[in-house]
């Protein structure tokens, strides 16, 4: 049974609604459609934590999809889940391919940071302070172009960013 059919919430079962009640009105093709399907049932499965159910849902979507932005919100999407999981070198990879076709997306910028941030903390505690450091760069080039893409968003991070001294810095 399509998930779109096990939705259980009230919210999501009138989000479904509209969905195909747009998607039938909408110019779309066949394979947009289906596309669309396919990311819709991913975001179900992911919001319940059902992750492999999800990555099936996207890559499949991925197959279908052909518009870019929409196609950056999939990777997004799947690099969620892989960050979620802790698979950290595979979540980067698919905030970058997001990235590479939608740049003004400060959300993938932001978990980019944020692994790296992560990372650097990791180092810091090993005592490998070179790498520590290079790691809080990173993190900080990210988040001064989530900032600037998103201004009011990030206030963790900005306060971050002036308590080290970063956030004024144009070089890494």
């Amino acid at each position: 049974m399509p998930r779109s059919q096990k939705n259980d919430n009230f919210i999501d079962k009138t989000f479904t609604v509209i969905a195909d009640i747009v998607l039938k009105i909408l110019p779309t093709s066949k394979s947009e459609k289906q596309a669309f399907y396919y990311y819709r049932d991913g975001m179900s499965a992911q919001s319940e934590g059902e992750y492999a159910e999800a990555l099936e849902n996207y890559y499949e979507a991925l197959i279908l999809e052909e518009d870019p932005y929409d196609r950056s919100y999939i990777l997004y999407n799947i690099g969620l889940i892989y960050a979620s999981n802790g698979e950290h070198t595979k979540a980067l990879e698919y905030y970058h391919q997001a990235l590479e076709l939608n740049s003004k997306l400060p959300q993938a910028l932001n978990n980019i940071a944020v692994i790296y941030h992560y990372q650097g903390l990791k180092a810091a505690n090993q005592k490998k302070y070179n790498i520590s450091k290079s790691m809080f760069d990173k993190a900080a080039q990210y988040w001064r172009q989530a900032i600037n893409l998103a201004p009011n968003n990030y206030i963790e991070a900005q306060n971050w960013l002036k308590t080290t001294g970063r956030l004024n810095k144009t070089t890494t």
